[in-house]
């Protein structure tokens, strides 16, 4: 018999009810007159493994909470019929539902109880399956159906995590330039709109390389491809990480976004910078590739209502006009750039620096 016993008297006539009702409610608690548990379903014990509840007695071990005033055993009989809520007096003070009926011949009652709404707090607190149960219990019904949506929603999960990786895959290689690893023309865009909205502070750099071209037709693209990827990584060099965009807008174009930013002597010594670097010989299978730029910026403080293709064509007659006056050099852009003429492209070829 599982628990113990201290008094018999509330044991019924055949001791093989005990099997009988362990199987049909094996969360009932038989209890004598005394109000004393003579004996505890499996999986009413099953909570308690370390603590027998057979012996004990009942009020000390659960707290009626409803219906009111109920302290005794007389006044459990009472009660017999209506629906008990209760709960451990110990921790985890599982709850539980119940009704009382009494046994024959004033011998005592059994109670049979359940976990109500609280069934999969139990579950989980308690590691109970389905052999904890009567195979009649709609509870069991319950525990299949929050499996299988639990099932369901860890799929939906998965599936879902899977869409959103695919579509930040999506979006990343729809903003980047798939040679450099830089933002891409839309990307900049985007970024650039935003910060006008915010009316931020901002200014944009257009940077082209100078002999460029060269560098192609004497050693190939392959040739070019090395040095392009060589020039985002001295861009990204000459950057504050996290708060500039770098971005390449065309074959040998790139323009970076400086956030927060409209210093003119910060911006010409990090123009003047990348300058310098690019000017370093680019070693590619055995050769030497020679490239330079020219740089042209708009600062935003210069607008009263900044727009992006407005502020990207001030920036590249700014950059022309750095051509203009021989190359690898930096020009802040000013209203009278646009009335000069403009560059033939014969202008923009030349032999490369030969340092």
């Amino acid at each position: 018999m599982t628990g113990g016993s201290k008094k018999s008297g509330a044991d019924p006539e055949n001791a093989g009810w005990h099997g009988i009702l362990d199987r049909l409610c094996p969360m009932h608690v038989l209890l004598d007159k005394s109000g004393h548990i003579t004996h505890a379903g499996p999986t009413m014990q099953k909570l308690r493994p370390d603590a027998p509840l057979g012996g004990e007695r009942f009020f000390e071990r659960f707290e009626l909470r409803r219906p009111h005033a109920v302290n005794s055993m007389d006044d459990l009989i009472a009660s017999s019929g209506l629906k008990l809520h209760l709960r451990f007096r110990d921790v985890p003070t599982t709850a539980f539902k119940g009704v009382l009926m009494p046994l024959p011949r004033e011998d005592g009652a059994i109670m049979n109880l359940s976990f109500g709404i609280s069934v999969l707090d139990a579950v989980r607190d308690y590691r109970l399956t389905s052999a904890d149960f009567a195979a009649t219990d709609l509870a069991i019904e319950m525990l299949y159906l929050v499996e299988a949506k639990s099932a369901a929603m860890e799929a939906s999960r998965r599936l879902n995590q899977r869409l959103q990786g695919a579509k930040i895959a999506a979006e990343e290689q729809a903003f980047t330039d798939t040679l450099t690893g830089l933002k891409n023309r839309r990307a900049l865009d985007h970024v650039l709109g935003r910060v006008i909205e915010t009316d931020a502070p901002f200014a944009v750099m257009h940077v082209d390389l100078d002999f460029f071209k060269a560098v192609n037709d004497r050693l190939g693209h392959a040739a070019g491809d090395h040095v392009l990827q060589e020039v985002a990584r001295i861009m990204i060099d000459a950057t504050r990480r996290g708060k500039d965009t770098v971005a390449r807008t065309g074959g040998d174009e790139f323009v970076i976004l400086f956030e927060g930013l409209i210093d003119r002597a910060a911006l010409d010594r990090v123009a003047l910078r990348i300058i310098g670097e690019l000017e370093k010989p680019i070693r590619f299978e055995g050769h030497v590739c020679r490239v330079s730029a020219s740089c042209g910026t708009a600062l935003s403080s210069d607008y009263a209502s900044p727009g992006v293709e407005r502020i990207m064509a001030d920036a590249d007659a700014a950059l022309y006009a750095s051509k203009r006056q021989g190359r690898a050099c930096h020009t802040f852009f000013s209203p009278d750039l646009l009335s000069l003429p403009a560059m033939p492209p014969t202008d923009l070829s030349g032999p490369p620096p030969r340092n």
